[in-house]
């Protein structure tokens, strides 16, 4: 599983409520959520984001464990977050919601904004702008096949039918 596309930089501790701001929790349509991604860092962030992956510091979805965050970033066309390091339960909800989610210790050393990326999900090798080459941790196990699946859903929905 190979995703790739530019990348759009953010910084550190990047949290829940900068991803989807709190007065627009009470809205479920991820389409409505997607014009609203990032909106305190850029209202217009929705319309650069389509194809675009998010490359990140450290503790990246920290704060709430709104599930809309990751809906969010998803709908709005974002193909992976890479990231130091994620808060535990946005990773989770990211992977259940089917949004590829790699953590690469020093990616924010090794990339700036607008380059292009390449990162093969299972093996975690990403590369830069079709030469540099780095090593980030892939996915595997049930997460993988979660993610394979397009969420948590789709997967319990593949097992019930194999029964």
């Amino acid at each position: 599983m190979i995703v790739e596309g530019r990348v759009i930089k953010l910084g550190d501790k990047i949290d829940t409520d900068v991803i989807i701001p709190a007065k627009h929790l009470k809205y479920t349509d991820p389409e409505y959520l997607a014009q609203h991604v990032f909106e305190p860092l850029d209202p217009e962030f929705h319309k650069k984001a389509r194809g675009a992956i998010i490359v990140a510091g450290k503790v990246f979805g920290m704060g709430s464990s709104r599930e809309q965050a990751a809906i969010a970033i998803k709908a709005a066309g974002v193909k992976a977050v890479v990231a130091e390091s994620f808060a535990r339960i946005f990773y989770r909800n990211a992977i259940n919601n089917g949004l590829p989610v790699i953590i690469c210790p020093e990616i924010s050393n090794e990339v700036k904004d607008g380059d292009f990326i390449q990162i093969n999900i299972e093996s975690g090798e990403a590369i830069i702008n079709n030469s540099k080459r780095i090593m980030c941790k892939g996915l595997s196990g049930m997460a993988l096949d979660i993610l394979k699946s397009g969420g948590i859903i789709e997967y319990l929905k593949k097992i019930q039918k194999s029964k």
